[in-house]
């Protein structure tokens, strides 16, 4: 396998991410936030390398006995237990599976995290659908998109938050909660590239949302004139250029932590291999966007830039710009650079590194969408 070293990135040596990871582990941060902690560490100290296969069969093995014991407890009619279980297996298969399916042995985690996922959620109020979409572009025809609906006990037409995340936190990770307790519905889904999209992402990927927006239309309890769209990490991206190329379809968008044009650099590239994210992140944003290798990523990364695409001078929807300011993964220059283009914009920037990190963060972000929907179609349900 081709590593980043061949076009200079650095290679970080298994005991510093062995060692981000615990860190992870211990604030309940991604891709450790359901994995037992004691089973987590003691993989991680004794694994001692980040050979794909070897690491997801490592963390598939510990996985799988949860994975049973809800089983056992379910059929003994133990939901609370069966619950329980089902998100430990789900969080080691997770980490399994982490940071991309791109191999063999990930891609077999990945399926089993999501059979984990809904036997948790058979447990969980309110419960979460699974809904498929015709992909309606021409790059995958007669693709299906894979959505998951969350929808409150209200009566009557919600507004809908459609949420992703980025290149190693699919549509399973999405955490709903806070705007279901503000009455939206949330539809998860992955961005392209990631998950069980059908097409890359591209210079065009966009397309993507065109069926999902159709979809929201065509349910009537679902309020396509009130849609937020909330992109996490690199699927701020997407959330930046939606907000852009279909502001006639959404009401608000917010890119968390996404970028925009620098984070396309080379130079940036090269830097961000020594920041905070924990390992491979140029052969997982390449494998997001059709490509295998850091030198690929370099290559291509470019072509990604929207300020160079013309996007960020065009009209937009209102959209929210939120961020860590020390972030390592995308620089907080994108953000800026947002701010200097377009339209006027909102942004919230708090301490710490990627995506921020405060109490008031997720409060700050639906606060935010009430407002900027609240006046569309007389007032928020």
């Amino acid at each position: 396998m081709e590593t980043p070293s061949a076009r200079g990135l650095y290679v970080r040596p298994y005991g510093e991410v062995r060692d981000i990871l615990l860190e992870r582990l211990k604030a309940g941060r991604n891709p450790m936030d359901h994995a037992p902690a004691a089973e987590a560490r003691a993989i991680l100290d004794r694994l001692g390398t980040l050979d794909r296969e070897r690491w997801a069969m490592a963390f598939s093995a510990a996985a799988e006995p949860h994975y049973q014991a809800g089983l056992a407890a379910e059929a003994k009619g133990d939901g609370d237990a069966a619950r329980r279980e089902y998100l430990a297996a789900f969080g080691l298969f997770r980490v399994a599976r982490y940071p991309a399916p791109n191999s063999p042995a990930k891609q077999a985690a990945y399926r089993r995290s999501q059979d984990a996922y809904f036997k948790a959620a058979a447990f969980t109020e309110p419960g979460v659908r699974r809904v498929e979409m015709r992909y309606a572009g021409a790059a995958a025809p007669a693709a299906t998109i894979i959505a998951y609906l969350h929808r409150p006990q209200r009566d009557g037409r919600l507004p809908v938050v459609v949420q992703w995340g980025g290149i190693d936190s699919f549509k399973e990770d999405r955490r709903p909660e806070p705007y279901l307790a503000a009455g939206f519905a949330v539809l998860a889904m992955d961005m392209p590239g990631v998950g069980d999209a059908p097409i890359p992402g591209s210079e065009h990927a966009e397309e993507l949302w065109d069926a999902v927006f159709d979809w929201i239309a065509s349910v009537p309890d679902l309020d396509a004139g009130r849609i937020a769209v909330v992109g996490a990490s690199t699927g701020g991206y997407w959330a930046t250029k939606l907000a852009h190329t279909h502001r006639d379809r959404i009401a608000a968008a917010v890119t968390h932590g996404g970028p925009a044009h620098h984070a396309f650099q080379a130079d940036w590239i090269a830097r961000a291999a020594c920041g905070e994210y924990p390992f491979e992140l140029a052969e997982t944003l390449a494998s997001a966007f059709g490509r295998a290798t850091a030198t690929e990523w370099l290559d291509y990364a470019p072509c990604l830039s929207l300020l160079d695409q013309g996007i960020l001078d065009r009209p937009s929807a209102p959209l929210l710009c939120v961020n860590g300011v020390d972030d390592s993964v995308f620089p907080i220059d994108d953000m800026y650079l947002l701010l200097r283009h377009g339209g006027a914009k909102a942004a919230r920037f708090f301490p710490g590194g990627h995506m921020g990190r405060s109490p008031a963060l997720f409060p700050t972000i639906v606060t935010w969408l009430v407002r900027e929907l609240s006046p569309r179609l007389g007032g928020f349900a």
